[in-house]
């Protein structure tokens, strides 16, 4: 018997919550009793939302809106640590990272990089409007190494990325250009490209593909002195090298 849509979503919400709230709750109390003087949460972006109009970015105080199963239980899990810190005393730090990208990186980003490295043909080079907030592993980790200490992030939210906002055109371009080629793309009009993912229930790809999703980290820079230490162009590097 095969599960409704609903009926996978409901299961995959629990095994969620199993992990990132049960679990993160469970070690924050033991931190707590242990004495841990702060506790720095990795959530997401996905709490804020899946895509953000242009010019419109996130910011770390815009109304949380979870999508996905795995937004939800990551909103869940910072309310509940938010609690956990009133009630022990122990100090919060909640970062919600975008797209993380870096050596070893895996999923649809790593199958991007292998059809770019292929010199694969993609109907992308009109995607040249949208942009997306990215964030390098290297960023991400010297962020966190900031957060332990600061004293301006004790119970704060903080977005981050890499300081520069790409096009999916653009992301393809600079990522061939780390391997000194240039990237195989030629124009379709993002209409069609609509259509078709309309036509293959594919709303979901295309989305990540043409949509935007952006964040601003100004609230991260002003309150921290933070800026990334690593540029985009370095980032993509690193990553890129792993794939030959």
């Amino acid at each position: 018997m095969c599960e409704s849509r609903n009926e996978i979503s409901s299961n995959a919400l629990t095994d969620f919550r199993r992990v990132n709230v049960e679990g993160t709750a469970n070690l924050a109390r033991q931190a707590a009793a242990a004495g841990v003087r702060r506790f720095v949460f990795l959530s997401s972006i996905k709490v804020n939302g899946e895509f953000t109009e242009m010019g419109q970015p996130f910011t770390a105080d815009s109304l949380p809106t979870p999508q996905d199963p795995y937004g939800v239980s990551k909103h869940e899990a910072e309310q509940l640590l938010n609690e956990i810190a009133t009630e022990t005393g122990m100090e919060v730090v909640i970062i919600r990272p975008p797209l993380v990208y870096g050596p070893g990186v895996k999923a649809n980003f790593e199958s991007m990089m292998r059809w770019l490295s292929r010199g694969i043909p993609l109907p992308l080079a009109a995607i040249k409007n949208n942009r997306r907030s990215l964030v390098a592993l290297d960023n991400l980790v010297d962020l966190i190494v900031t957060c332990l200490n600061h004293p301006a992030a004790a119970n704060q939210t903080f977005l981050v990325s890499d300081g520069e906002d790409l096009s999916t055109a653009d992301l393809m371009k600079r990522i061939c250009e780390a391997w000194g080629r240039r990237a195989n793309l030629y124009y379709v009009p993002p209409e069609l490209l609509k259509l078709g993912a309309a036509v293959f229930r594919k709303h979901a790809i295309y989305q990540r593909l043409c949509g935007s999703l952006q964040v601003d980290i100004s609230k991260t820079s002003h309150l921290l002195g933070w800026t990334p230490p690593v540029s985009v162009d370095e980032g993509l590097r690193r990553a890129a090298k792993g794939i030959f």
